[in-house]
């Protein structure tokens, strides 16, 4: 067998572990029948604990060590437990090899080191949870986002010991697959009932725990959290109140614009679905000034943390979904219709993934339905699925599958493929790829999960129906426009037209970020244009006397 680890990787890891505060043991639990991924584990792990005296291998059997695989809540191979001084709960099942390495050694350094990086707000109210809680997290090796959700999990199983948390190989265990329906990673099951998807931050994670063992206390924790999180600074969204400016989006550029806001002393009110914007789906970030090396989620965390230093009104949770002007005043409408004002806005909603629009698409994402299929492709293993788009993203994908589905089914809607011809001959060649061209999906079929998609030729002469499990949509992203359609100029993609100083075609309404015109879609330029926003709009404010601001127009450098 092949080396698992080269010399470059040893000296790496051997690096990393020299960090090592305290012995950890490593109680690995095989199976010699039906447990393919057990040799390999278990390889894996011996030359972990040759590069330092300070782990330990102990290897038992599950079968015939069954009361010491029960006293460890050990239910199947293979499983790898990481003990300190006690067992806290931290858990691997079937290999770690992949993004999950990075697991496995953060687990090893946040056992011996004998701290968690959580806030010590929130650990505290971490560690107030009494009620039993089991985390499932579950990955693949190609994720590049969960190891994110592992390292939370993980975190919260070290401070409480009424917490424990699985990261669990999707691929290696089906049957679990299957029993939660996992159709995208990262997917975390609390307590086999309660779930939510992707890689969340510590505060959301905490509150999905509470929503699921304690919905009673829900109301009152998520106050004492906001509290946590904001600092005293951040207030609750008032509907009936009008403000001198409203943000739109959780994004870089909202943020930003947010912060630049408060800064002005303008009374300021952010909306948004979510917080992180597209950057929440980002693994690794490079290129931001001051920040070499960063992860999405960490960066979303970062963000937050400075914006909530200032006395924001925020309402997260809801989408904007329409905007309407009445003389002076904007009135914002949110998804379940509560509804905001506002004398200026700075629209930073971004975009989001394209979708056909076609029935039963609503009902299957996220049930067959996905977007990454480098992420979710080993969940597919020895399964059909269906790749929509005809450019570099619809290819890559159908590569990232060819070792995992036995059926690939690349359906694009014109005559000639976009993608680099490189590209195109090599998923062409592969024996378990059929190309559908031109064809366009009608309709996704199924009962309570998808098993096939409907497609017909662009002029309706030619139908096929295809038995898929998964689809992946990959045709782009679309600006999130809408509610301004009838309010601003849109360029032919759907994308706010702004000036260099982020002014659109209303007066008092400004823009920012991916889901203006500007050609270059960066973190970094999504910042700037957000503060040169939210500048000009308390400009805009301050010349039509509509703020109570005494700060003034000019702050150089700040």
């Amino acid at each position: 067998m092949a080396d698992i680890m080269d010399e470059k990787t040893k000296g790496e890891v051997k690096l990393l572990l020299s960090n090592m505060k305290s012995p950890v043991r490593l109680l690995f639990f095989t199976q010699k029948s039906g447990c393919a991924a057990c040799a390999r584990q278990q390889e894996l792990l011996e030359a972990l604990c040759g590069l330092t005296d300070l782990l330990k291998l102990e290897v038992r059997d599950l079968v015939l060590d069954g009361d010491t695989a029960l006293n460890y809540k050990i239910e199947r191979a293979p499983a790898t437990a990481i003990l300190g001084g006690k067992d806290h709960g931290i858990r691997f099942y079937g290999m770690t090899g992949g993004y999950e390495f990075t697991s496995l050694l953060e687990a090893i350094l946040l056992v011996s080191g004998g701290r968690s990086s959580l806030d010590p707000q929130l650990e505290e109210l971490v560690r107030k949870i009494k009620e039993p809680v089991h985390l499932q997290v579950m990955t693949t090796l190609t994720c590049q986002y969960c190891p994110e959700m592992v390292r939370v999990a993980h975190e919260f199983a070290f401070v409480n010991d009424n917490i424990r948390a699985d990261m669990v190989e999707s691929s290696e265990f089906p049957e679990l697959v299957k029993k939660y329906q996992v159709s995208g990673v990262p997917k975390t099951i609390i307590n086999g009932v309660h779930s939510f998807e992707g890689a969340q931050p510590p505060p959301a994670v905490y509150l999905e725990i509470i929503k699921a063992v304690a919905p009673g206390q829900y109301a009152a924790l998520t106050a004492e959290l906001r509290e946590v999180q904001s600092a005293g600074k951040t207030k609750k969204a008032e509907p009936g109140h009008v403000y001198e400016m409203a943000i739109v989006g959780g994004g870089p550029a909202a943020m930003s614009a947010a912060v630049y806001a408060a800064r002005k002393e303008l009374d300021v009110v952010l909306l948004a679905r979510k917080l992180g914007g597209q950057i929440t789906y980002t693994a690794g970030i490079e290129n931001y000034l001051g920040m070499p090396d960063v992860s999405g989620t960490e960066m979303t965390e970062a963000f937050r943390a400075h914006m909530s230093l200032y006395p924001i009104a925020e309402a997260v949770g809801e989408g904007v979904t329409r905007i309407d002007r009445n003389g002076r005043e904007f009135t914002l409408t949110l998804e379940k219709g509560e509804q905001y004002k506002a004398h200026a806005v700075v629209y930073c909603a971004g975009k989001e993934y394209k979708r056909l629009g076609v029935p039963g698409e609503e009902k299957f994402i996220g049930k067959g339905i996905g977007f990454c299929a480098t992420c979710d492709a080993p969940l597919y293993k020895g399964k059909k699925v269906a790749v929509v788009g005809g450019g570099n993203s619809a290819f890559t994908s159908a590569r990232d599958l060819l070792g995992f589905a036995s059926e690939i089914h690349l359906v694009h809607r014109g005559k000639e493929y976009r993608a680099d011809a490189a590209l195109v001959a090599e998923v062409k060649k592969a024996g378990n790829v059929s190309l559908h061209a031109p064809m366009e999906v009608r309709e996704y079929l199924g009962g309570d999960k998808l098993n096939g998609i409907r497609l017909a030729s662009p002029d309706g002469a030619e139908k096929l129906d295809l038995d898929v499990d998964g689809v992946f949509l990959e045709i782009g992203l679309t600006p999130n426009s809408s509610p301004l359609k009838d309010l601003v100029r849109l360029n032919p993609f759907g994308e706010i037209t702004v000036d260099r100083t982020q002014n659109t075609s209303e007066k008092g309404l400004f823009a920012a970020g991916d889901v203006t015109d500007t050609e270059e879609k960066q973190i970094s330029i999504a910042v700037g244009q957000g503060a040169q926003a939210a500048l000009s709009a308390y400009k805009y404010l301050a010349d039509n006397k509509l703020t109570k601001s005494k700060a003034g127009k000019k702050d150089a450098w700040q």
